[in-house]
């Protein structure tokens, strides 16, 4: 494993999650209403950051590293430290197809609550309530050790980290509105993002 060769993972990674979040998004708008929507300029201004620290930032250092971009950052380079990183990009993006199999329909990118929305604790769901965000934790994981850079690697944690922390406990509280008693029941059986732990 060279450097380059993590950069490529990177990117096919990226890729991958692209071939699976893009067509569910263009089914879910061609064929499913919202009925309820939170989406305001908070919502739109933290998904900006978390692409930003997850997309923006890293692919630009990978697509462009060759002109110096960022390499000033760049840290000694473990191959073993990338395989790991390579394994826990797949694992994140077999968890994100997970997610998005089992929500089919009540998928949303945003916090958004669908016509006829049911509530999923099904599959991955019957272990922990957001699936989707540990997916995204993962993929800050394997950035972070594919990325060996100071400010790339870590920029994924901060821009989805930042999405997460102010976005969980509206996207809860849209829930508990929704489902009442029964989205109660299921937080209190499941934890948020990592299963028994948090």
């Amino acid at each position: 494993m060279t450097r380059l060769m993590a950069e490529i993972i990177f990117l096919i990674g990226v890729f991958g999650w692209g071939a699976i979040r893009i067509p569910h998004e263009v089914k879910n708008k061609r064929k499913n209403r919202i009925h309820v929507s939170a989406v305001d300029r908070q919502e739109r201004i933290l998904l900006l950051v978390s692409l930003t620290g997850l997309g923006i930032v890293p692919i630009a250092y990978c697509l462009l590293a060759r002109f110096g971009l960022l390499r000033f950052a760049d840290y000694g380079f473990s191959p073993f430290q990338a395989w790991i990183g390579a394994a826990v990009f797949a694992a994140a993006l077999a968890l994100f197809l997970a997610t998005h199999r089992q929500l089919g329909r009540n998928w949303s990118q945003t916090l958004e609550l669908r016509e006829g929305h049911t509530l999923v604790t099904h599959g991955v769901y019957r272990l922990v309530r957001h699936p989707m965000y540990t997916a995204f934790f993962l993929w800050a994981l394997a950035q972070l050790l594919l990325l060996q850079n100071w400010i790339v690697g870590p920029a994924g944690f901060i821009g989805f980290g930042l999405l997460y922390a102010f976005r969980v406990s509206r996207e809860e509280a849209m829930m508990h509105e929704a489902f009442g008693a029964d989205y109660a029941a299921y937080a209190a059986r499941t934890k948020r993002i990592v299963p028994y732990l948090y």
